[in-house]
C-alpha cells in the first residue's frame, strides 16, 4: 500500500478504534503507536518513488515538507500527551470517558490535517481543514469549565467565519476555472488548475484570493483575525496548544501558499505578495507589543505564535528564492521550538498548579533541569544563536534588506520588541524565589529534548540534501 494512503488510513482507523477502547493506558499507548506508524509512512515518502497525482491525491516537494513535519510533531505531541493526560486523570481534571474522546479526536484531527496536505482537490482540502478545526474545537473545550467552553465557542464562531470566507474564495476559483476546464471535478484539481491558470479570468482570481487570504488567514492566526487563538491555547489541554501552534496554523498556511502559486500562474492577476507582507508585518508588530501585557503563560506563548506566523507570512509574501527558503525554514523551526516550549510549559503548569506567570517563579531553583530547559527554548524562539530560529530570521531580514530596506526596518523593529518581551518574562520565570516547594516532575522530557536537539543542530549545520530540497520548494513558490 502506498505511504500516502497510509498517512490517511492509519489515523482514521486508529480514531475509530480509540473511540471504542476503554481505559486510559491502552488508549494512550495506541495513540502513540498510531502516530508512530503515521510518521513512518510520511518519512517513507522521502525515499520511495512518489505516486503519480490523481484527482484526489498529490505528493510533491512542497507538501512533503508539511506532511513529514506534521506527522513528526503529531508523534511527539502524542508521546507528551500520554504522561500529561495521565496526570490530569489522577488530579481529577479529566474523567476516563473524556479521555477516550480526547484520544479519538486526536487521531481524527491528524487525519484531517494530513488529508488537507495530500489532497489534489481544493474542495476536499477545504473539508479537511474544517474537519481538523472542528476536532480541535472539541478538544479545547474538553475540561468543560466555563472558560474552556467559552474559548471553544469563540474558536468555533471565528473559525466558522474564516472557513466560510475560504469557501467563498474556493467557489470563485472554481467559477474562474469552469469555462476552461469544464464542469465538476476537473475544475477543482490542483494540477489541472495550475495548467489552466493562464487562461482564467484574472478579476475572479483577484477576488478569490482576497477571500482565501482572509479565510485561511483566520486559521493561520494573523492579526486582526487572531482573536480565537490566545483563548484556545490558554483553556485547552497543553498538548493541543502544541498541536495548534506547531501544526494546524501551518496547514492553513499551506492552503494560502497553494493559492499564491495559482495566482502567480496568471500574469494578469494581482500579485499576492503585498497583501501577505502587510498582514504578516501587522501580525508581527501587534503580537510583539501584546506580549508585554500577558499574565497567563500559555496565552503569552500563543501571542508568540501569532508573531512568528506573521514573520513566516511576511517571508512568503516577499517571495524569491532566498525569502521563500527562509520562510520555509522558519516555519519548521517555529513548529519544533514552539511545540517544545508547550511541552515544557505543560509540565510547569501541572507542577505549579497555575498558569499565572507571576506565580511561576524560581524554576532554576525548584526544578533546575526544567527551568533551564525552558530558558534555552525561550532563547531559541527569541532568535538567539546558535539555534535554527536565528538562522531563519537572519535570512528573512537579510533578504528583505536587499530588496526593501524600509520594510526590513519595520521587520527588525517588531523582532526587537518581541525579543524584549521574551527576555522580560524569561527573567520572571527562571529567577527569584520559588513560591512553592519543589514537586517531582512526572512527565518524560524526551519529546522536549528531541525537538531542541533538532533546532540546535539546524542552527549549526543544515545537511546538503535538506538545503537542496528547500531550495527546490522555494523555486516552486516563486
Amino acid at each position: 500500500m502506498s505511504p500516502v494512503v497510509l498517512v490517511l488510513i492509519v489515523p482514521a482507523a486508529a480514531s475509530a478504534l480509540l473511540a471504542l477502547l476503554p481505559g486510559y493506558r491502552l488508549g494512550a499507548r495506541l495513540n502513540v503507536v498510531a502516530s508512530l506508524l503515521t510518521f513512518l509512512a510520511a518519512a517513507a515518502l522521502l525515499v520511495l518513488p512518489r505516486p503519480a497525482p490523481n484527482d484526489y491525491l498529490l505528493v510533491d516537494d512542497l507538501n512533503i515538507v508539511f506532511i513529514v513535519l506534521n506527522c513528526f510533531v503529531g508523534l511527539t505531541a502524542a508521546m507528551f500527551s500520554a504522561g500529561y493526560i495521565g496526570h490530569e486523570i489522577e488530579t481529577g481534571h479529566l474523567s476516563p470517558p473524556y479521555v477516550r474522546f480526547y484520544h479519538a479526536m486526536y487521531q481524527l484531527m491528524m487525519f484531517g490535517m494530513n488529508l488537507a496536505l495530500v489532497t489534489n482537490n481544493i474542495g476536499l482540502m477545504w473539508v479537511a481543514i474544517e474537519l481538523a478545526t472542528l476536532t480541535t474545537v472539541l478538544m479545547v473545550g474538553i475540561y468543560r469549565t466555563h472558560e474552556a467552553l467559552e474559548a471553544a465557542w469563540k474558536y468555533f464562531i471565528l473559525g466558522s467565519v474564516g472557513i466560510a470566507l475560504a469557501l467563498f474564495g474556493t467557489i470563485l476559483v472554481y467559477v474562474a476555472a469552469q469555462p476552461v476546464l469544464g464542469d465538476g471535478t476537473p475544475s477543482m484539481v490542483w494540477t489541472n488548475l495550475m495548467k489552466g491558470a493562464p487562461h482564467f479570468d484574472p478579476a475572479l482570481l483577484n477576488l478569490a484570493f482576497i477571500f482565501l487570504m482572509l479565510g485561511y488567514g483566520t486559521k493561520v492566526g494573523l492579526a486582526p483575525l487572531h482573536a480565537w487563538l490566545p483563548d484556545a491555547h490558554a483553556e485547552g489541554p497543553t498538548p493541543i496548544s502544541a498541536v495548534l501552534s506547531g501544526l494546524l496554523l501551518n496547514v492553513a498556511l499551506y492552503a494560502v501558499l497553494r493559492f499564491k502559486m495559482l495566482m502567480a500562474a496568471q500574469p494578469a492577476a494581482i500579485a499576492p505578495g503585498p497583501l501577505m507582507v502587510g498582514m504578516g508585518l501587522l501580525s508581527l508588530i501587534f503580537a510583539a507589543f501584546m506580549l508585554y501585557r500577558r499574565r497567563d503563560i500559555k496565552r503569552f506563548f500563543a501571542y508568540s505564535s501569532i508573531e512568528h506566523m506573521g514573520i513566516i507570512t511576511f517571508a512568503f509574501g516577499m517571495g524569491g528564492p532566498l525569502a521563500n527558503f527562509a520562510g520555509l525554514l522558519h516555519m519548521v523551526m517555529h513548529s519544533l521550538t514552539k511545540s517544545a516550549i508547550f511541552y515544557s510549559v505543560g509540565q510547569i503548569v501541572q507542577i505549579k498548579g497555575t498558569q499565572k506567570i507571576d506565580r511561576i517563579r524560581g524554576l532554576s531553583q525548584s526544578h533546575p533541569a526544567l527551568g533551564w530547559g525552558l530558558a534555552l527554548a525561550i532563547l531559541a524562539i527569541a532568535g538567539m544563536p546558535p539555534f535554527g530560529v536565528f538562522l531563519s530570521e537572519f535570512l528573512v531580514v537579510s533578504s528583505t534588506f536587499a530588496r526593501a530596506p524600509a520594510l526590513a526596518l519595520l521587520l527588525v523593529f517588531g523582532l526587537l520588541v518581541a525579543f524584549g518581551a521574551l527576555l522580560l518574562h524569561l527573567n520572571s520565570l527562571i529567577f527569584g524565589e520559588p513560591d512553592s516547594p519543589p514537586t517531582p516532575v512526572r512527565i518524560s522530557p524526551s519529546a522536549f529534548r528531541l525537538h531542541m536537539a533538532i533546532v540546535l543542530m539546524a542552527g549549526i549545520y543544515l545537511p546538503g540534501p535538506l538545503v537542496d530540497w528547500f531550495q527546490n520548494v522555494a523555486r516552486l513558490l516563486g
